[in-house]
Protein backbone atom coordinates (compact mmCIF):
# COMPACT_ATOMS: atom_id res chain seq x y z
CA UNK A 1 0.00 0.00 0.00
CA UNK A 2 1.12 3.80 -0.93
CA UNK A 3 2.14 5.50 2.24
CA UNK A 4 0.07 8.40 3.55
CA UNK A 5 2.09 10.88 2.24
CA UNK A 6 2.16 9.43 -0.45
CA UNK A 7 -1.12 9.04 -1.07
CA UNK A 8 -1.56 13.03 0.11
CA UNK A 9 1.20 13.92 -2.80
CA UNK A 10 -0.78 12.33 -5.20
CA UNK A 11 -4.13 13.95 -4.42
CA UNK A 12 -2.18 17.31 -4.28
CA UNK A 13 -0.81 16.75 -7.88
CA UNK A 14 -4.62 15.70 -9.61
CA UNK A 15 -6.25 19.15 -7.64
CA UNK A 16 -3.25 20.96 -9.06
CA UNK A 17 -3.94 19.38 -12.60
CA UNK A 18 -7.55 19.93 -12.45
CA UNK A 19 -7.08 23.49 -11.33
CA UNK A 20 -4.62 24.63 -14.21
CA UNK A 21 -7.40 25.53 -16.93
CA UNK A 22 -9.36 27.71 -14.53
CA UNK A 23 -6.15 29.40 -12.97
CA UNK A 24 -4.57 29.94 -16.76
CA UNK A 25 -8.25 31.79 -17.28
CA UNK A 26 -8.74 33.58 -14.31
CA UNK A 27 -4.81 35.11 -14.86
CA UNK A 28 -5.86 35.61 -18.61
CA UNK A 29 -8.93 37.42 -17.67
CA UNK A 30 -6.28 39.82 -15.73
CA UNK A 31 -3.70 40.41 -18.02
CA UNK A 32 -4.81 39.45 -21.50
CA UNK A 33 -3.11 41.48 -24.09
CA UNK A 34 -4.51 43.43 -26.21
CA UNK A 35 -3.67 43.28 -30.07
CA UNK A 36 -5.46 44.53 -33.00
CA UNK A 37 -7.14 41.01 -33.97
CA UNK A 38 -8.88 40.70 -30.88
CA UNK A 39 -11.66 41.62 -29.37
CA UNK A 40 -12.73 42.93 -26.04
CA UNK A 41 -13.72 40.58 -23.24
CA UNK A 42 -16.79 39.01 -23.84
CA UNK A 43 -17.16 39.39 -27.66
CA UNK A 44 -16.94 36.93 -30.34
CA UNK A 45 -14.04 36.85 -32.39
CA UNK A 46 -14.24 37.90 -36.17
CA UNK A 47 -13.15 34.66 -38.26
CA UNK A 48 -11.68 36.76 -40.74
CA UNK A 49 -9.59 38.63 -38.45
CA UNK A 50 -8.53 35.40 -36.67
CA UNK A 51 -7.39 33.31 -39.59
CA UNK A 52 -5.55 36.83 -41.03
CA UNK A 53 -3.95 37.27 -37.87
CA UNK A 54 -3.19 33.49 -37.49
CA UNK A 55 -1.44 33.81 -41.69
CA UNK A 56 0.93 36.87 -40.56
CA UNK A 57 2.00 35.27 -37.33
CA UNK A 58 3.18 32.62 -38.85
CA UNK A 59 7.38 33.06 -38.52
CA UNK A 60 7.15 36.41 -37.14
CA UNK A 61 6.33 38.48 -34.57
CA UNK A 62 3.79 41.11 -32.98
CA UNK A 63 5.30 43.50 -33.09
CA UNK A 64 5.73 43.60 -37.13
CA UNK A 65 2.69 42.22 -37.68
CA UNK A 66 0.37 44.48 -36.23
CA UNK A 67 1.08 47.59 -39.02
CA UNK A 68 0.61 45.00 -41.95
CA UNK A 69 -2.63 43.47 -39.90
CA UNK A 70 -3.99 47.29 -39.62
CA UNK A 71 -3.38 48.37 -43.54
CA UNK A 72 -4.76 45.08 -44.47
CA UNK A 73 -7.76 46.00 -41.94
CA UNK A 74 -8.58 49.08 -43.95
CA UNK A 75 -7.64 48.12 -47.58
CA UNK A 76 -9.92 44.58 -47.06
CA UNK A 77 -12.22 44.85 -43.76
CA UNK A 78 -13.72 41.40 -44.61
CA UNK A 79 -12.99 38.33 -46.60
CA UNK A 80 -14.85 39.17 -49.01
CA UNK A 81 -13.52 42.12 -50.59
CA UNK A 82 -10.68 40.31 -50.19
CA UNK A 83 -11.25 37.56 -52.23
CA UNK A 84 -11.98 40.21 -54.98
CA UNK A 85 -8.67 41.48 -54.60
CA UNK A 86 -6.06 40.76 -57.48
CA UNK A 87 -2.97 38.70 -56.16
CA UNK A 88 -0.54 41.54 -57.36
CA UNK A 89 -2.15 43.66 -55.27
CA UNK A 90 -2.21 41.51 -52.11
CA UNK A 91 1.53 40.74 -52.85
CA UNK A 92 2.07 44.18 -52.72
CA UNK A 93 0.56 44.83 -49.51
CA UNK A 94 2.42 42.14 -48.31
CA UNK A 95 6.30 43.21 -49.61
CA UNK A 96 8.35 43.22 -46.47
CA UNK A 97 6.81 40.81 -44.42
CA UNK A 98 8.44 37.72 -45.66
CA UNK A 99 7.58 34.31 -46.33
CA UNK A 100 5.80 35.27 -49.61
CA UNK A 101 3.71 31.76 -50.20
CA UNK A 102 1.77 33.14 -47.11
CA UNK A 103 0.70 36.03 -49.09
CA UNK A 104 -0.20 33.73 -52.56
CA UNK A 105 -2.46 31.24 -50.05
CA UNK A 106 -4.13 34.08 -48.03
CA UNK A 107 -5.60 35.53 -51.16
CA UNK A 108 -6.09 31.95 -53.07
CA UNK A 109 -7.62 31.08 -48.94
CA UNK A 110 -9.83 34.20 -49.45
CA UNK A 111 -10.60 33.42 -52.94
CA UNK A 112 -11.87 29.78 -52.08
CA UNK A 113 -13.79 31.03 -49.25
CA UNK A 114 -15.67 33.49 -51.16
CA UNK A 115 -16.44 30.92 -54.07
CA UNK A 116 -17.22 27.67 -52.76
CA UNK A 117 -18.37 29.34 -49.15
CA UNK A 118 -20.53 32.73 -49.71
CA UNK A 119 -18.03 34.22 -48.19
CA UNK A 120 -18.07 32.61 -44.71
CA UNK A 121 -15.75 30.82 -43.15
CA UNK A 122 -16.19 26.98 -42.27
CA UNK A 123 -17.05 26.45 -38.84
CA UNK A 124 -15.06 22.48 -38.21
CA UNK A 125 -11.57 22.00 -38.26
CA UNK A 126 -12.06 19.85 -40.97
CA UNK A 127 -13.93 22.17 -43.13
CA UNK A 128 -10.73 25.37 -42.62
CA UNK A 129 -7.65 22.49 -43.39
CA UNK A 130 -9.59 22.22 -46.63
CA UNK A 131 -8.89 25.79 -47.42
CA UNK A 132 -5.17 26.68 -49.26
CA UNK A 133 -2.49 27.55 -46.63
CA UNK A 134 -4.89 26.29 -43.58
CA UNK A 135 -2.83 23.33 -41.83
CA UNK A 136 -4.18 21.54 -38.65
CA UNK A 137 -2.43 24.01 -36.42
CA UNK A 138 -4.43 27.22 -38.12
CA UNK A 139 -7.21 25.42 -38.33
CA UNK A 140 -7.10 24.73 -34.55
CA UNK A 141 -6.62 28.21 -33.91
CA UNK A 142 -9.13 29.84 -35.60
CA UNK A 143 -11.88 26.80 -34.29
CA UNK A 144 -10.95 27.61 -31.23
CA UNK A 145 -10.57 31.39 -31.35
CA UNK A 146 -13.20 31.88 -33.38
CA UNK A 147 -15.81 29.30 -32.92
CA UNK A 148 -15.04 27.78 -29.37
CA UNK A 149 -14.19 24.31 -30.84
CA UNK A 150 -12.49 22.88 -27.63
CA UNK A 151 -8.88 21.98 -29.73
CA UNK A 152 -5.72 23.48 -28.66
CA UNK A 153 -3.67 25.13 -31.40
CA UNK A 154 0.08 24.69 -30.10
CA UNK A 155 2.39 27.62 -31.48
CA UNK A 156 5.93 28.04 -29.92
CA UNK A 157 4.62 29.91 -27.07
CA UNK A 158 2.09 27.07 -25.85
CA UNK A 159 4.78 24.71 -26.65
CA UNK A 160 7.25 26.24 -24.32
CA UNK A 161 4.71 26.73 -21.79
CA UNK A 162 3.92 23.22 -21.80
CA UNK A 163 7.17 21.55 -22.50
CA UNK A 164 8.75 23.11 -19.15
CA UNK A 165 5.36 22.74 -17.25
CA UNK A 166 5.67 18.63 -17.45
CA UNK A 167 9.56 18.86 -18.12
CA UNK A 168 9.47 17.30 -21.61
CA UNK A 169 12.58 15.28 -22.50
CA UNK A 170 12.09 14.51 -25.94
CA UNK A 171 13.67 17.58 -28.36
CA UNK A 172 11.88 19.25 -31.40
CA UNK A 173 10.35 18.49 -33.42
CA UNK A 174 9.88 14.41 -32.41
CA UNK A 175 8.60 15.89 -29.08
CA UNK A 176 5.86 17.60 -31.33
CA UNK A 177 2.37 15.14 -31.01
CA UNK A 178 3.51 14.42 -26.82
CA UNK A 179 3.30 18.41 -26.22
CA UNK A 180 0.32 18.62 -28.50
CA UNK A 181 -1.13 15.98 -25.90
CA UNK A 182 -0.15 17.59 -22.73
CA UNK A 183 -1.39 21.16 -23.88
CA UNK A 184 -4.46 19.96 -24.77
CA UNK A 185 -5.29 18.91 -20.94
CA UNK A 186 -5.09 22.23 -20.08
CA UNK A 187 -8.48 24.07 -21.89
CA UNK A 188 -11.29 24.78 -20.02
CA UNK A 189 -14.59 23.15 -19.72
CA UNK A 190 -15.43 26.02 -21.74
CA UNK A 191 -13.87 29.38 -23.35
CA UNK A 192 -11.20 27.08 -25.57
CA UNK A 193 -10.42 30.06 -27.60
CA UNK A 194 -9.54 32.11 -24.08
CA UNK A 195 -7.67 29.00 -22.69
CA UNK A 196 -5.67 29.16 -26.23
CA UNK A 197 -4.93 32.56 -25.81
CA UNK A 198 -4.26 32.53 -22.23
CA UNK A 199 -1.32 29.93 -23.01
CA UNK A 200 0.00 32.29 -25.86
CA UNK A 201 0.09 35.55 -23.53
CA UNK A 202 1.27 33.33 -20.92
CA UNK A 203 4.31 32.58 -23.16
CA UNK A 204 4.86 35.46 -24.94
CA UNK A 205 5.16 37.37 -21.33
CA UNK A 206 5.54 35.75 -18.66
CA UNK A 207 7.09 32.11 -19.84
CA UNK A 208 9.43 33.91 -21.94
CA UNK A 209 12.63 31.62 -23.76
CA UNK A 210 15.27 33.54 -21.61
CA UNK A 211 14.88 34.56 -17.45
CA UNK A 212 10.98 33.39 -17.50
CA UNK A 213 9.67 35.53 -14.84
CA UNK A 214 8.18 32.17 -13.16
CA UNK A 215 7.26 33.92 -9.73
CA UNK A 216 4.53 35.69 -11.56
CA UNK A 217 3.23 32.42 -13.52
CA UNK A 218 -0.24 31.04 -12.17
CA UNK A 219 1.16 27.77 -13.05
CA UNK A 220 4.60 27.99 -11.34
CA UNK A 221 3.46 25.37 -7.96
CA UNK A 222 3.24 22.43 -10.82
CA UNK A 223 5.98 23.16 -13.34
CA UNK A 224 8.12 20.62 -13.02
CA UNK A 225 11.21 22.27 -14.50
CA UNK A 226 10.66 25.48 -12.28
CA UNK A 227 11.18 22.32 -9.37
CA UNK A 228 13.93 21.55 -10.97
CA UNK A 229 15.74 24.71 -12.10
CA UNK A 230 16.23 24.19 -15.31
CA UNK A 231 13.09 25.76 -17.26
CA UNK A 232 15.32 27.40 -19.40
CA UNK A 233 16.50 24.71 -21.24
CA UNK A 234 13.05 23.30 -22.45
CA UNK A 235 12.14 22.90 -24.97
CA UNK A 236 14.97 20.69 -25.74
CA UNK A 237 15.69 20.91 -29.53
CA UNK A 238 17.89 19.07 -31.49
CA UNK A 239 20.61 20.67 -33.22
CA UNK A 240 19.86 22.59 -36.35
CA UNK A 241 21.85 22.30 -40.03
CA UNK A 242 23.53 25.31 -41.10
CA UNK A 243 22.61 25.73 -44.55
CA UNK A 244 24.76 26.40 -47.16
CA UNK A 245 25.68 30.03 -48.36
CA UNK A 246 24.56 30.71 -51.90
CA UNK A 247 25.78 33.57 -53.94
CA UNK A 248 24.54 35.16 -56.87
CA UNK A 249 24.46 38.83 -58.64
CA UNK A 250 21.80 42.01 -59.02
CA UNK A 251 21.72 43.78 -62.25
CA UNK A 252 20.53 47.54 -61.14
CA UNK A 253 19.82 49.39 -64.96
CA UNK A 254 18.25 52.56 -64.67
CA UNK A 255 16.90 54.49 -67.89
CA UNK A 256 16.51 58.31 -66.01
CA UNK A 257 14.70 57.91 -63.13
CA UNK A 258 13.34 54.23 -63.85
CA UNK A 259 14.47 51.05 -63.42
CA UNK A 260 14.28 47.45 -64.94
CA UNK A 261 12.60 44.70 -62.92
CA UNK A 262 10.51 41.93 -63.61
CA UNK A 263 8.34 39.49 -61.80
CA UNK A 264 9.46 36.14 -60.61
CA UNK A 265 8.14 32.94 -61.19
CA UNK A 266 4.48 32.10 -59.27
CA UNK A 267 5.77 28.88 -58.18
CA UNK A 268 9.08 28.62 -55.75
CA UNK A 269 10.86 30.97 -53.68
CA UNK A 270 9.51 34.82 -53.51
CA UNK A 271 7.20 33.44 -55.98
CA UNK A 272 5.11 35.91 -58.09
CA UNK A 273 6.96 39.05 -56.52
CA UNK A 274 8.86 42.00 -58.01
CA UNK A 275 12.72 41.58 -58.69
CA UNK A 276 15.54 43.37 -60.52
CA UNK A 277 17.60 41.38 -63.21
CA UNK A 278 19.98 38.77 -61.03
CA UNK A 279 21.73 35.90 -61.60
CA UNK A 280 20.73 32.39 -60.40
CA UNK A 281 22.04 31.89 -56.76
CA UNK A 282 24.53 28.96 -56.11
CA UNK A 283 26.94 27.92 -53.99
CA UNK A 284 30.58 28.61 -54.66
CA UNK A 285 29.36 30.52 -57.63
CA UNK A 286 31.82 33.24 -58.67
CA UNK A 287 31.42 36.59 -59.73
CA UNK A 288 32.30 35.78 -63.25
CA UNK A 289 29.93 33.18 -63.70
CA UNK A 290 27.09 35.46 -62.01
CA UNK A 291 27.85 38.53 -64.44
CA UNK A 292 27.82 36.10 -67.74
CA UNK A 293 24.12 35.67 -66.54
CA UNK A 294 23.58 39.93 -66.49
CA UNK A 295 20.27 41.06 -68.88
CA UNK A 296 21.04 41.39 -72.43
CA UNK A 297 20.88 45.11 -73.19
CA UNK A 298 21.68 47.57 -75.79
CA UNK A 299 24.43 50.07 -74.88
CA UNK A 300 25.84 48.63 -72.05
CA UNK A 301 29.35 48.27 -73.01
CA UNK A 302 30.37 47.51 -69.61
CA UNK A 303 29.10 46.62 -65.71
CA UNK A 304 29.85 48.85 -62.69
CA UNK A 305 30.44 46.39 -59.59
CA UNK A 306 29.18 48.28 -56.56
CA UNK A 307 31.86 47.56 -53.42
CA UNK A 308 30.66 45.28 -50.91
CA UNK A 309 27.94 42.69 -50.94
CA UNK A 310 24.08 42.28 -49.89
CA UNK A 311 23.64 39.78 -47.52
CA UNK A 312 20.30 38.09 -47.01
CA UNK A 313 19.43 34.50 -44.56
CA UNK A 314 16.43 33.12 -46.07
CA UNK A 315 14.82 30.23 -44.16
CA UNK A 316 16.92 27.21 -45.58
CA UNK A 317 20.21 29.38 -46.64
CA UNK A 318 22.51 32.38 -46.20
CA UNK A 319 23.00 34.49 -49.50
CA UNK A 320 25.23 37.00 -50.53
CA UNK A 321 24.34 39.02 -54.09
CA UNK A 322 27.43 41.31 -55.67
CA UNK A 323 25.19 44.33 -57.06
CA UNK A 324 25.99 45.74 -60.51
CA UNK A 325 25.26 48.90 -62.19
CA UNK A 326 24.37 50.47 -65.52
CA UNK A 327 22.87 52.99 -66.90
CA UNK A 328 20.78 53.26 -70.46
CA UNK A 329 19.66 55.81 -72.96
CA UNK A 330 16.49 57.02 -72.98
CA UNK A 331 15.15 55.30 -75.78
CA UNK A 332 16.34 51.60 -74.41
CA UNK A 333 13.77 49.21 -74.59
CA UNK A 334 13.35 46.25 -71.77
CA UNK A 335 14.28 43.29 -72.49
CA UNK A 336 11.28 40.24 -73.08
CA UNK A 337 9.36 39.55 -69.33
CA UNK A 338 11.01 42.60 -68.21
CA UNK A 339 9.94 46.18 -67.75
CA UNK A 340 10.71 49.79 -66.29
CA UNK A 341 9.08 51.03 -63.58
CA UNK A 342 9.72 54.60 -62.35
CA UNK A 343 12.23 55.18 -59.04
CA UNK A 344 9.36 57.33 -56.99
CA UNK A 345 7.16 54.04 -56.87
CA UNK A 346 9.05 51.29 -55.97
CA UNK A 347 7.60 51.58 -52.64
CA UNK A 348 4.47 50.54 -54.38
CA UNK A 349 5.71 47.65 -55.95
CA UNK A 350 5.64 43.49 -54.70
CA UNK A 351 9.61 44.27 -53.80
CA UNK A 352 11.03 41.39 -51.01
CA UNK A 353 13.59 42.73 -48.59
CA UNK A 354 16.22 41.07 -50.42
CA UNK A 355 15.70 43.34 -53.51
CA UNK A 356 15.05 46.09 -51.80
CA UNK A 357 18.65 45.94 -50.25
CA UNK A 358 19.96 45.47 -53.30
CA UNK A 359 18.39 47.97 -55.12
CA UNK A 360 18.93 50.80 -52.10
CA UNK A 361 23.20 49.36 -52.68
CA UNK A 362 22.54 49.63 -55.88
CA UNK A 363 21.08 53.18 -56.22
CA UNK A 364 22.95 54.49 -53.30
CA UNK A 365 20.19 54.96 -50.98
Amino acid sequence: MPSLAASKKKQSATEHGASRPALLLDWYDRHRRRLPWRPPAGERADPYRVWLSEIMLQQTGVKTVGPYFEKFLARWPDVVSLGRASQDDVLRMWAGLGYYSRARNLHACAVAVLRDHGGVFPDTEEGLRKLPGIGPYTAAAIGAIAFDIRTMPVDGNIERVASRLFAVEEPLPQAKPLIQQLAATLLGESRAGDSAQALMDLGSSICTPKKPACALCPLNADCVARARGDQETFPRKAPKKAGTLRCGAAFIVTRGDELLVRTRAEKGLLGGMTEVPGSEWLAGQDDKAALKQAPALKGVARWHRKAGVVTHVFTHFPLELVVYTADVTARTRAPEGMRWVPIATLADEALPNVMRKAIAHGLGL
